[in-house]
């Protein structure tokens, strides 16, 4: 039987991400949503929707939200970064080692987690999901820290795989996870913009222009899926010399198309980090 069967679970945070997490968590591994609560800072209308819509439990007092932390076998740290320093010292006082903390935090570090926290040696996963784990496609980075055991490992992996695949990195290799699949829809978006631009520039309507490409987008991403080829064999094959594909895919270059997605991820590599270093800022001052 899976280990996260038996598990109780809080999330603290009740977003889109937790709300993605706590869907695959019943509708795919199986867990009972009575072993689910969520918490957050005010909101208790939101906590109420999730409960209507999920059957979770929910806390809202603030004796009923710290023993609900203090009771989780798992805890999901679900709040916006803004609110890491102050959010994970409110937590400190309630939290047990024995815990196993799971980060979905944009830009928040193993290491800074156990400063805030006081000591290493606490059971951390690192997480950076992507916005399409709300469709149960998601596809996340996991890091682990020291203290994670190998059950751990495995209850992290379970959750995650309830919204979509996972890739374990080395925590240095997170920067590179949110400029490849958590930066990467927006890229997808971006590129169909411009495509239902240019059907519509060719005289389709704007809904059949849009039809097209997400059909268009689905039917490539599917192709790579499902004949295990790589994407410039794939290319290859529908670009007949001196055809159509070729002359687009000619002034795409020209455009410098591939060298701005490069630049593009390596920019938002860079961009993660110094959200990173500006959550450290804050915990800096949070802890003088």
């Amino acid at each position: 039987m899976s280990q996260i069967l038996s598990k109780n679970i809080t999330f603290v945070g009740a977003g889109s991400m937790a709300e993605a997490i706590i869907r695959g968590l019943i509708s795919e591994a199986g867990v009972q949503a009575e072993q689910l609560v969520a918490v957050n800072r005010s909101n208790e209308a939101r906590l109420q929707e999730l409960n209507q819509q999920y059957g979770i439990r929910y806390a809202a007092s603030a004796a009923e939200r710290n023993d609900a932390i203090a009771s989780a076998d798992i805890v999901v740290l679900a709040f916006k970064p803004s609110d890491a320093a102050q959010g994970i010292l409110d937590l400190k006082p309630v939290l047990r080692k024995e815990q196993l903390l799971v980060s979905v935090i944009a830009g928040l570090s193993i290491e800074t987690m156990e400063t805030i926290l006081g000591s290493p040696g606490w059971a951390i996963v690192r997480t950076m999901p992507n916005t399409s784990s709300t469709i149960g496609l998601g596809a996340t980075g996991l890091s682990f820290s020291g203290g994670v055991t190998d059950d751990q490992r495995q209850l992290g992996e379970e959750m995650f795989r309830s919204i979509g695949i996972v890739s374990i990195v080395e925590e240095p290799l997170m920067e590179t996870i949110v400029s490849l699949s958590g930066c990467g829809p927006a890229y997808i978006y971006y590129m169909m913009e411009a495509m239902i631009k240019g059907g519509m520039n060719g005289g389709l309507t704007h809904e059949e222009a849009k039809r097209l490409t997400v059909q268009t987008v689905i039917g490539a991403a599917r192709m790579v899926e499902l004949s295990g080829e790589e994407p410039a064999e794939l290319r290859r094959k529908v670009t007949s010399p001196n055809g159509a594909t070729q002359a687009a895919i000619e002034t795409m270059d020209t455009c410098g198309f591939a060298d701005a997605v490069s630049k593009a991820m390596c920019r938002a590599a860079e961009r993660s980090a110094e959200m990173g270093a500006a959550i450290n800022a804050s915990i800096a001052s949070h802890t003088k």
